[in-house]
């Protein structure tokens, strides 16, 4: 007999009889994929006559507040990302370019938390001696770290059943199958179903699981999109290959803050914390140069300093060009027409090239002021002390408004050795004047750059009189 198929849609999973352009759940177009109807249902957790657990309607006041049980990583910077630990029994998602280093950052976990506790690490991707050449390589021996090279599920957690693991990494979600569902591993059906299977271990258990997703060429996790909302925590790890700097990201996290980030630097034998990522982001930074200053931007509740440069060259086509790497292009060509209108810059005649030093990338509008000067100390030459950072943003009129969180961006200026801060005039009336910085007001970008401009002058005419 014919095996039934349905049409699942890889980004919301919505079943459809027929093959349908366009989802009528999510609007997306071209996501349905071809399945093989599963007839019985799998998602009997609470209505399985056999099972133990039994769960009653209960009244919100009389349930107890119990603080979830979270064991640390040994990893601070990993640990910051989760929100203070790993929370047992949740579901973590990991995904990350391919060669970005999810399994070395992965394996280096496992090797740290199997000091105290039994670890194991399924690969569907690596023998037993392959992932011992690259252990051998990270200096990873734990004593309670197992490894299991298996794609079965059913193997995986009878496996992990008999173990007993504290920690259980799947590498990764794409390559394990559930033996009794007809279809191929890493399909829209068996990536959500295997999920599901390893959700309800992970709760019964108090186990808790990594599992690797790969990512499409857009970046997202592959397959269907509600993956991603069946796990407890999305973990990005973001870099460029070609640089060693790793950027570990939370999108999402059930016990803790999202936008979170950690910082890794790759080394020959394996990823090192950078504690200080101000630091590693402006180190060897140009002095006595136009066209470049230091930013504040808040990832989560970090603080982090950042150098923004900009090029501008006269334009040798009708058109001129805008490019904008590090901050959103859109935003970019904002400023930059707000240079022209407001304060009379010749940007029509000029290209402008905006880079943010280090492949951080900036989302927030409280680094526009810095941008923009930026961009003005390039075309009127005119260099920018390279002891003051600049707070604000911008309006369509030039005003600088207030921005949040400014006293803990000043207080990390002030660390990182900074003489001058610039910020707007409505922050300060709720800030007090210090000793270790110098906080200058200013209400629109022309005080900005005058304020700029007699910083320099007072530094030149020090300079003379030594």
């Amino acid at each position: 007999m014919k095996q039934k198929t349905v049409y699942i849609c890889s980004e919301c999973g919505y079943n459809s009889p027929k093959w349908l352009g366009k989802c009528p759940t999510c609007s997306n177009w071209n996501t349905f994929n071809e399945e093989p109807e599963i007839q019985s249902s799998r998602y009997d957790i609470i209505t399985d006559k056999n099972s133990n657990i039994k769960q009653h309607p209960r009244k919100l006041y009389d349930i107890s507040e119990e603080n979830e049980t979270r064991i640390s990583s040994k990893m601070h910077e990993l640990d910051r990302v989760l929100g203070g630990g790993i929370v047992k029994g949740s579901l973590i998602l990991v995904g990350g370019d391919p060669g970005i280093g999810k399994s070395t950052l992965l394996l280096q976990i496992s090797d740290k938390i199997a000091n105290d506790n039994n670890v194991l690490y399924v690969s569907g991707e690596e023998s037993l001696q392959q992932i011992k050449i690259r252990a051998t390589r990270l200096g990873a021996n734990g004593s309670g770290l197992y490894i299991l090279p298996e794609t079965d599920l059913d193997c995986i957690l009878t496996a992990a059943s008999e173990s007993k693991p504290t920690v259980m990494i799947i590498d990764s979600i794409q390559t394990i199958f559930k033996s009794d569902i007809p279809s191929a591993p890493g399909s829209v059906t068996q990536v959500r179903e295997v999920t599901h299977y390893l959700m309800r271990f992970a709760k019964e258990n108090n186990i808790t699981v990594f599992i690797v997703g790969h990512v499409t060429k857009d970046g997202n996790i592959a397959g269907p999109r509600m993956l991603e909302h069946m796990v407890d925590c999305v973990l990005y790890f973001e870099g460029e290959r070609t640089q060693s700097y790793r950027i570990l990201r939370t999108v999402k996290n059930r016990f803790g803050s999202t936008n979170e980030i950690g910082v890794f630097e790759m080394k020959d034998n394996g990823l090192a914390e950078v504690k200080n990522p101000s630091q590693m982001l402006l180190e060897g930074r140009p002095e006595n140069v136009s066209g470049s200053t230091v930013v504040c931007t808040l990832e989560g509740t970090r603080p982090i300093l950042a150098e923004v440069q900009a090029l501008c060259s006269p334009t040798g086509f009708g058109n001129p060009r805008r490019m904008a790497t590090g901050i959103d292009f859109s935003r970019a060509v904002l400023l930059t027409a707000i240079l022209e209108k407001q304060l009379g810059y010749p940007m029509q005649n000029h290209d402008v090239y905006i880079n943010v030093v280090g492949g951080i990338k900036i989302i927030e509008t409280a680094t526009d002021l810095a941008v923009i000067v930026a961009i003005a100390s390039n075309i009127k030459n005119f260099v920018i002390d390279s002891k003051t950072i600049i707070l604000g943003e911008v309006g369509l009129t030039s005003e600088v408004r207030s921005i949040g969180y400014c006293e803990q961006r000043i207080n990390e200026a002030a660390k990182m050795g900074f003489e001058y801060c610039i910020v707007p005039s409505n922050n300060l009336q709720s800030i007090k004047q210090r000793d270790d910085i110098k906080l200058l007001p200013v209400k629109n970008v022309s005080e900005a750059i005058r304020y700029l401009k007699k910083i320099e002058d007072k530094r030149n005419k020090d300079i003379q009189n030594q």
